[in-house]
């Protein structure tokens, strides 16, 4: 039966191997990552659409419970697993699908979860919009949407 190798004869193609794959595990995030930017929202877009999101849940909830809406949350840790182009209207739209952290004004807390957004191009390209399905559809079928501005910031 032939000897196995010790740790000490592989030891030395080992770090070879690894001096090579590490910069390159290292670099792959960045290289997907610029390859899945193409009509991306910027990060601000993100941003503020999650903020606007909560609100407006935050709101909705409120509403029915009779009682008043807590400040604006503070939205950070913005982490994009999947982005899929669709039409949203008459508009080109996004659903972006991942994980962010947030909190709600004045709660120490901090809260990771995971997000499906939809977001509506502007006319121009040059803006985006939150998008929610209205849970009706138009004559032909097609799902109607609720879109809202971002906030500007």
């Amino acid at each position: 039966m032939p000897a196995l190798p010790s740790s000490a004869q592989s030891g030395p193609p080992l770090r070879r191997w690894w001096g090579w794959l590490l910069p390159l595990l290292l670099l792959l995030p960045l290289a997907l990552t610029g390859c899945s930017g193409v009509g991306q929202p910027p990060r601000s877009a993100l941003l503020g659409a999650l903020e606007l999101q909560i609100q407006l849940t935050q709101g909705a909830i409120a509403e029915a419970l009779a009682l008043e809406a807590g400040g604006a949350p503070e939205v950070s840790r913005v982490r994009v697993a999947e982005q899929e182009s669709l039409p949203i209207g008459e508009a080109k739209g996004l659903r972006i699908v991942g994980q962010f952290d947030w909190r709600l004004a004045g709660d120490p807390i901090r809260v990771d979860s995971p997000f499906e957004l939809y977001l509506q191009r502007g006319e121009k390209g040059q803006s985006w919009r939150l998008a929610r399905p209205s849970g009706a559809a138009g004559e032909n079928g097609v799902q109607l949407w609720i879109t809202d501005p971002l906030p500007a910031g």
